[in-house]
């Protein structure tokens, strides 16, 4: 879909899924999802962190590793084709096979006319109860990164990252307007009546305060389902797939449990109204900052 003329008016589209255990199955669907979401206008299209199968990482299991595959491959060719078919941009998170022992959780950016952008490799890798991506994923290794795409400028970081504000920053200063999270994120069963409520607000907080701090849109698309490993309680994807606005306001929210896709017009021009008027960027201490790279202060 073309901009019109003169508008500074992008449509984001998110895909919020279900996965199951077939990934043939859940790549078509994910196909069938984008290209549904570009009938219906939207120009950049993200889809959840690690589309293609169910969130392995509960466990620890070798096997798991037949999952990767090669960037460029199989996935990736089908979104390019899709991308050059209506004219979108597409985000797609994958579990990468880089070499022989060596995986990234990685998303691959592909631009309107079907060409490659290039990729974005998952920093920060977390461990923890049912989420043991350590085992999995070599963290990256190209630094954050932003892109120029038909449709605006863009950065892309994945699920653990978003909860850095050194991240985002980063992404912001080299001139993204978008934020895009594909994630994997929810509840472990047993800890959702006392914690759920907490867990989930912080999970927004932390983003919303990205589009605040540094004067972008943020854009987070997480799964829905209870995925079960055997013999595991298993975690309940919170779904809640958000936009947030250059002042952190919610523009749209999807379900907790239901598959959608959010068609979410943002307006690229407040961007830098948003900046001019709260000039973080301008008013940042460069000259104090230097203890930012170390591990901890003394």
């Amino acid at each position: 879909m073309k901009r019109k003329p003169n508008s500074t008016t992008v449509q984001l589209g998110l895909m919020q899924m279900r996965a199951d255990a077939d990934p043939a199955r859940n790549l078509k669907r994910t196909i069938e999802a984008t290209e549904r979401a570009a009938k219906a206008g939207a120009q950049i299209i993200c889809t959840q962190e690690l589309f293609r199968s169910q969130y392995f990482c509960q466990n620890e299991d070798h096997a798991h590793f037949k999952l990767a595959e090669s960037i460029p491959g199989p996935s990736t060719d089908a979104f390019q084709k899709i991308a050059r078919k209506y004219g979108v941009v597409i985000i797609a998170s994958l579990f990468e096979r880089r070499a022989a022992g060596l995986y990234h959780n990685t998303a691959a950016i592909i631009d309107a006319d079907g060409s490659m952008l290039g990729i974005y490799r998952k920093m920060h890798i977390p461990d923890d109860p049912l989420f043991y991506e350590k085992f999995y994923f070599t963290p990256g290794d190209l630094g954050f990164k932003v892109w120029q795409t038909k449709f605006g400028k863009i950065g892309v970081l994945i699920c653990w990252d978003q909860w850095y504000p050194e991240g985002a920053r980063l992404t912001a200063m080299q001139g993204a307007e978008i934020l895009f999270y594909p994630t994997a994120i929810g509840w472990h069963p047993q800890e959702k009546a006392e914690y759920g409520e907490n867990q989930h607000g912080a999970w927004q907080i932390i983003q919303r305060s990205h589009a605040v701090a540094n004067g972008c849109y943020v854009a987070s698309v997480n799964r829905i389902g209870l995925e079960q490993p055997i013999g595991g309680d298993g975690i309940e994807f919170w779904g809640q797939s958000f936009v947030a606005g250059t002042s952190g306001q919610i523009l749209a929210q999807a379900s907790v449990d239901k598959e959608e896709t959010l068609i979410v017009p943002v307006d690229l021009a407040k961007v830098d109204v948003t900046r001019t008027h709260w000039p973080f960027l301008r008013d940042r201490r460069i000259d104090a900052y230097g203890d930012m790279t170390r591990r901890l202060i003394d």
